[in-house]
C-alpha cells in the first residue's frame, strides 16, 4: 500500500476530486494548507506573498494502482496544456499498516500481495 499526498492549486482541487471519484478512487482526505515551492511565493507590486494557499489531498492506494492514480491527478491538476509553476507536487510513501477505527480491522502490505 502507498500513501499519495498531492498538493494542488485550490482552483483545481474540485477537478482532481471529481476525476479520482470517476476513476474509482473516492477515499480522499482534503486539507487546506499554505506554503511555497521553488518560486518562493509571488510578488504583486510592492507586496510579496510568501505563502500561497494550496490543497493537500491524501489517499492510500494499492501498489498496483499507483501509476493510474498519479496520472489521474496530474491530468486533472495541470494548468493548461503544458502546466505552469505552482501547479503542485505529488509525494509517494509506503504504508505498512492501516487500521479501521470502527471495526479495529488491520490491513497490511502483506494482505495486498495475497490478492494478486
Amino acid at each position: 500500500m502507498l500513501m499519495i499526498r498531492a498538493i494542488v492549486r485550490p482552483e483545481k482541487v474540485d477537478n482532481v476530486m471529481e476525476s479520482l471519484m470517476a476513476e474509482g478512487f473516492p477515499a480522499v482526505t482534503k486539507i487546506s494548507v499554505f506554503g511555497r515551492g521553488k518560486q518562493r511565493g509571488i510578488k504583486i507590486g510592492d507586496i510579496v506573498y510568501d505563502e500561497l494557499p494550496k490543497e493537500l489531498l491524501m489517499m492510500v492506494v494499492k501498489d498496483k494502482d499507483k501509476d493510474y492514480v498519479i496520472k489521474t491527478i496530474l491530468d486533472a491538476a495541470k494548468t493548461g496544456e503544458k502546466g505552469s509553476f505552482g501547479d503542485g507536487k505529488i509525494f509517494i510513501s509506503p504504508v505498512e499498516e492501516v487500521y479501521t477505527v470502527s471495526s479495529g480491522i488491520k490491513e497490511t502490505s502483506a494482505d495486498e500481495s495475497k490478492e494478486a
